[in-house]
């Protein structure tokens, strides 16, 4: 039998789009996961809104060598060097909202995910991954948002292409960081560590990428984090969902809690 074709970019995008739709069939589901989002946005807008206010001084302050420069070379270097601090801010940004937002509202969006497992029938978890576990995937987000944004920073000092390369690469990596960490809540709740989780999503790199760059474009819309990180979190109930019924009959990955199989199959 020929193995199944890997989910694709579309189909990634597709997910955000059927979670989306949620807020029309149940919109009073979906305000229960803006309350965490709005706290956290609120949290994570004041910080940027402070670096805004503050990032000329820092900026001058970091780069004491080009006080002798000409005006003009001085000028350009150190609006570059805003521009890209306020780029790698945004990325970071995001996705600490991001993770920060799972953390602090887990039981609102397992209340989410768990309602989208109801409607897709099958085996549903008993339970999330848990308030720590949340705390604790929330922070390996964080940190890695800020390896994230280092590296976006060092490619937009690349002459003439640097600015565009850097934001590409940083949109490309901060959805994937997001859409990994975003689909894992419905695998980890079946019992299944990282690598179980990274085997199972190997096959569909490109559902991974297509899913996250979109939530990560949405995020980049002034509150669009708030309206989307609900139908963000349904949508990678669905793509977990999508996954795990495309296993093979028989076949399973096997988590701690015992092996994981199609969920969708009687």
């Amino acid at each position: 039998m020929p193995a199944q074709r890997g989910l694709g970019v579309r189909d990634g995008a597709g997910f955000l789009l059927q979670g989306m739709r949620l807020w029309r069939e149940r919109p009073g589901l979906m305000l229960l996961g803006i309350v965490p989002a709005l706290i956290v946005g609120a949290l994570v807008l004041t910080v940027l809104v402070l670096l805004v206010m503050y990032a000329d001084d820092l900026i001058d302050w970091a780069t004491p060598f080009a006080d002798d420069w000409a005006g003009a070379v001085r000028t350009t270097f150190r609006a570059l060097l805003f521009v890209l601090v306020l780029a790698g801010a945004g990325m970071l940004a995001i996705v600490t909202f991001t993770g920060l937002t799972l953390a602090v509202g887990d039981p609102f969006y397992e209340k989410i995910w768990k309602e989208v497992e109801v409607s897709l029938g099958g085996d549903v978890p008993d339970q999330g991954v848990g308030w720590l576990r949340g705390i604790v995937d929330g922070l390996q987000l964080v940190l890695l948002g800020v390896v994230t944004a280092v590296l976006v920073f060092v490619i937009g000092l690349l002459p003439l292409v640097g600015a565009f390369v850097g934001f590409a690469v940083g949109l490309v990596l901060a959805g994937r960081l997001l859409a990994n960490e975003l689909v894992s809540r419905p695998l980890e709740a079946r019992g299944m560590d990282r690598a179980e989780r990274a085997a199972l999503l190997k096959a569909h790199r490109g559902a991974v990428t297509g899913f996250g760059v979109c939530v990560q474009a949405c995020f980049l819309v002034p509150l669009g984090g708030i309206a989307v990180m609900p139908g963000a979190v349904a949508g990678a109930t669905y793509f977990a969902r999508e996954v795990l019924d495309r296993l093979p009959a028989g076949d399973s990955v096997v988590g701690p809690a015992g092996p994981v199989g199609s969920v969708g199959s009687d």
